[in-house]
């Protein structure tokens, strides 16, 4: 059976008492969560608000609307602003409850690809039971809406060799209405205790989940408010090694999505340098990795820089003198 709107225009939703939920994202937003709460509560398929925006002069596809509604993009050019005063009046919204929601128009430009080969954070540690299964019980969903801008890790080693600590720097935007939280993920190469956390302000630790056997850490790094779509956001952690601390060769970091500039540093003690070292650079699982050697600076540290890089895995790498 073919199922087809009628062609007089439609009338608006008949009034009548919101859901207290939707009543209060009318008031608070964010805009996509606002709108998913007015479809659900109206009972409306998209295919049938899309239809009822035509019968009022708007031709605004399902695709258009199931991106509103993810935060993904949002309406910012003036038809799209007219088709969402009547889709206030077709889903019997308070006249302006909706608009009122949109944030600032997006900057327009040459954006980072997204990756298109659906890894997430869990496809980072294939076959690892362990932090995939802390990965299922961490709140992800923010994850491919923070466009990575900046990132600098800095790994310090201490005299004999061993990870004293890792410091995270991370620059970041959010890419819709939302994000609240980063999620960082720790593994030791060898059995051992799990690292201590240290968030920096105005960030704060949330979930945290620890493994003293296998040594490793995942943890939430919650913001000091849920960011909208274009705000910015510095956050910075360390991971403190206890005793007995890891003796380290090499660090490593996939990135499973694009970062426009991350800088990876090791710092060694001056007074117990590696007789070699290079940076690792691999484009995809199993193929060939390109190196280049490193020299310390004065202060015993190496780094490299990657722009516009990802997905992909890089690191350093470094071999002692015999001991």
């Amino acid at each position: 059976m073919i199922h087809a709107e009628p062609t007089h225009t439609q009338p608006a939703r008949e009034r009548r008492p919101l859901d207290p939920s939707l009543t209060a994202l009318l008031r608070t937003g964010p805009f996509p969560e606002a709108l998913r709460a007015a479809v659900a509560d109206s009972g409306l398929s998209l295919d049938r608000i899309r239809a009822r925006l035509q019968l009022r002069g708007h031709r605004i596809s399902v695709a258009t609307l199931s991106c509103w509604q993810s935060g993904r993009y949002q309406p910012e050019r003036a038809g799209s602003l007219r088709a969402l005063a009547s889709l206030e009046e077709i889903l019997g919204l308070p006249s302006e409850s909706l608009t009122a929601l949109v944030g600032p128009p997006r900057p327009r430009g040459r954006r980072l690809p997204r990756p298109t080969d659906g890894r997430g954070l869990a496809a980072t540690w294939p076959g690892a039971a362990g932090p995939v299964s802390a990965l299922n019980e961490m709140d992800v969903r923010w994850d491919e809406n923070l466009t990575r801008l900046s990132s600098h890790t800095r790994l310090e080693l201490d005299s004999l060799g061993r990870e004293r600590a890792m410091r995270s720097r991370q620059l970041l935007r959010a890419e819709c209405d939302g994000p609240d939280r980063w999620i960082t993920l720790f593994q030791r190469e060898e059995p051992g205790p799990a690292p201590h956390l240290r968030v920096g302000a105005p960030c704060r630790a949330g979930k945290v989940l620890q493994n003293d056997e296998t040594g490793m850490l995942a943890a939430e790094i919650l913001f000091d408010r849920p960011l909208s779509r274009g705000d910015t956001v510095m956050i910075e952690y360390t991971i403190e090694h206890r005793t007995p601390r890891p003796f380290s060769t090499m660090m490593q970091s996939s990135l499973h999505v694009p970062v426009r500039e991350y800088v990876m540093e090791v710092r060694f003690d001056p007074e117990a340098l590696p007789l070699s070292c290079y940076s690792i650079r691999t484009a995809a699982p199993g193929s060939r990795p390109q190196e280049r050697l490193l020299n310390p600076d004065t202060t015993g540290s190496v780094l490299t820089v990657a722009l516009s890089a990802g997905p992909c895995s890089l690191g350093i790498r470094w071999d002692w003198e015999a001991r």
